[in-house]
């Protein structure tokens, strides 16, 4: 019954509708692409409208100047504005705000396919946490991709991720990929550039994530202006992202490599020099670049272990079980007690040589005694001291803030 105009008690507003749970957000970055943000937002539309998928279109937008919000709202899209700049910034964004329990991104120059997604939603609900479009499979159109990404960028990255991180894509840097909302935004991604798509896989990897790929199509893009992406100045900062998150290919297999070349050097060069051929002979200084290798390959290994142990405690990378154990059960005194060892053979071997070298009146020092002796002490000893040091920095990084 209607309520009487001189009934007391107030009218209750109706409680705001809740936003209507969706399977999939696409979403686009968008920075001044007025150019082609339309006829993306209507393929995307026209995709959800077929498939019966029930979804959006967001667009993420980084600040255009040239009215691509409102040619995006007018096709059917929401617009939410990221003030921060970048690439990876509007994404992080975008995915924030998504409503959709899966979301496919894709940029909004008209290159990528967004009305055909069924592979990529096969995937995902087939329980796929990350999944990858490789543009390789599914065929690139003449002139769609640069013969320097396409020949030497994108096959070289690819292999260095799959290299480092056991990461099963073949087209690393592919622009067109789909996720689960919940899971990438449990990676808590942050880099703000291009190298926001080298962080999404790798940290997905890391963090044990069902990776998967479904072939692509990649076309020429309908700009007239150059694309934002810079190619030396990008895939510098990819290849900066896969080396700075392995300290194992950066630091630790390069200094385990350098420790062996070297140690095998010195044993071989140790006792006299070696005739390789009638006309090549191995001596002293071949001896002292053998010693060199050890200290330069000593030095990367402590530099990756520190590397490893810090990103750890700071929650860069998610912990190894293994390498975990063993890194963080390292302490200070056990180290100092390795270099004291190392330190004392060392300098006894340096006292040994220098007694000789006085027992011969301090006059030229003889290459095949006291010079050997002396250059493999004094490595140990420098050796040692790196271990300390390395040692008391590892301490460094454990205290409590």
């Amino acid at each position: 019954m209607a309520q009487s105009a001189l009934d007391p008690s107030p009218q209750r507003a109706a409680p705001a509708a809740a936003p209507q749970a969706l399977e999939l957000t696409i979403l686009m970055p968008c920075l001044n692409e007025a150019e082609t943000i339309e006829v993306c937002v209507r393929k995307a539309m026209g995709y959800l409208a077929r498939s019966g998928v029930a979804g959006e279109v967001l667009i993420a937008d980084n600040g255009s100047t040239d009215g691509s919000q409102a040619l995006a709202e007018a096709q059917g899209a929401r617009v939410v504005a990221v003030p921060e700049k970048g690439y990876g910034a509007a994404l992080i964004g975008g995915i924030a705000a998504a409503r959709g329990r899966f979301v496919i991104m894709g940029d909004a120059d008209d290159s990528y396919d967004f009305e055909n997604l069924d592979g990529m939603i096969q995937h995902l609900r087939g329980g796929a946490d990350l999944v990858m479009g490789n543009r390789f499979q599914g065929g690139i159109a003449p002139g769609a991709m640069p013969v320097l990404h396409r020949y030497l960028g994108n096959p070289v990255l690819s292999f260095i991720g799959r290299l480092f991180f056991s990461i099963p894509v073949g087209d690393f840097h592919c622009g067109l990929r789909g996720f689960s909302r919940e899971s990438i935004q449990g990676l808590r991604l942050q880099s703000p550039g291009m190298e926001f798509a080298s962080e999404m896989v790798v940290k997905a990897a890391l963090n044990g994530l069902r990776i998967e790929e479904t072939p692509t199509t990649l076309k020429p893009d309908g700009r007239s202006r150059p694309p934002h992406l810079k190619t030396w100045r990008d895939g510098w900062r990819h290849l900066r992202f896969l080396l700075l998150h392995s300290p194992r290919w950066l630091f630790i297999y390069p200094g385990v490599l350098l420790i062996i070349l070297g140690v095998a050097g010195s044993a071989l060069l140790a006792r006299g020099a070696v005739q390789v051929t009638p006309r090549i002979a191995l001596d002293i200084h071949s001896l002292v670049v053998a010693c060199f290798s050890v200290l330069i390959g000593v030095q990367l290994v402590m530099f990756g272990a520190l590397a490893r142990r810090y990103q750890m405690l700071e929650g860069v990378l998610p912990p190894t079980a293994n390498f975990q154990k063993f890194l963080m059960g390292l302490s200070l005194e056990p180290i100092l007690r390795a270099a004291l060892v190392i330190f004392l053979l060392g300098a006894g071997g340096t006292a040994f040589a220098v007694i000789q070298w006085a027992g011969s009146g301090f006059g030229p020092i003889q290459y095949y005694g006291v010079m050997r002796l002396l250059v493999l002490s004094l490595t140990g000893v420098a050796v040692a001291i790196q271990l300390a040091a390395a040692g008391f920095l590892a301490s460094v990084f454990s205290l409590r803030r």
